[in-house]
């Protein structure tokens, strides 16, 4: 392990850069995940990074169950990010996140208003205010700025994000180097874990080198235990061409 957290190191030096760039910003992709709860199959994921015709950048996540689980649950999550990239700052402008089909549906609405300082949330009916705070992010973009700061050689660490009506902290650190077989591969792959003080509760992601650290591999610890996992099934991007 010591001597992989060298390369790492070794990634670092050669390829780090203050600040963030143009360049950093992940290209265009569509990805699909099978979605698992402990060791059952329940869903799918697919996301998509583009660009609409305003100029503005979209990642979409829509999720849905599948196979014998979608018998007795017709869950789908759609979450968008409508956002901006300007002076090495990812600027988040719209959010959105709706789940539907299960025991409550809940409709989440995010509107940042830079010019006013303020951030517009709207959950269910349930309407409240927060102030802006720089570098603050949403819940899916970060996801990307992830992607963006691993691509410059930076340790994502700490990230500030407007969740349910409240800034949050996500706290991340650097695992290790793995080897990950997948559908579409074996890929080299680095290991972060996002951890949350004095909880159980924890994220493990695996971010592809050749793929602008896109990850391939998600694992959510969850209350008692339960894990739920996405392991990527198919892409189109990074060079990748394969089938859904």
């Amino acid at each position: 392990m010591l001597f992989k957290k060298h390369l790492f190191l070794l990634y670092l030096l050669f390829y780090s850069h203050i600040g963030l760039a143009d360049e950093d910003v992940p290209d265009f992709f569509e990805v699909n995940y099978t979605l698992y709860s402990n060791d059952t199959k329940i869903g799918l994921m697919e996301r998509r990074f583009f660009k609409d015709d305003a100029g503005n950048y979209i990642f979409r996540s829509e999720s849905k169950t599948t196979g014998l689980v979608s018998i007795f649950r017709k869950d789908q999550i759609i979450e968008e990010s409508n956002w901006h990239f300007s002076n090495a700052n990812f600027t988040p402008l719209h959010y959105i996140y709706q789940h539907t089909g299960g025991k409550r549906d809940r409709d989440v609405e995010i509107n940042f208003d830079w010019d006013k300082k303020k951030i517009f949330n709207r959950v269910n009916d349930s309407i409240w205010h927060m102030e802006t705070q720089p570098g603050i992010l949403d819940k899916l973009l970060y996801q990307l700025v992830i992607m963006a700061k691993l691509k410059a050689g930076q340790i994502p660490e700490k990230f500030t994000i407007a969740d349910g009506g409240k800034i949050k902290q996500y706290l991340f650190e650097f695992i290790d180097d793995e080897i990950i077989d997948t559908p579409i591969g074996q890929l080299k792959t680095m290991k972060l874990q996002r951890h949350k003080p004095n909880s159980d509760r924890k994220t493990l992601l695996w971010c592809a080198y050749e793929l602008d650290f896109l990850p391939i591999k998600v694992i959510n610890t969850e209350k008692k235990g339960r894990l739920t996992t996405a392991i990527i099934e198919s892409l189109n991007g990074f060079g990748f061409e394969t089938d859904s």
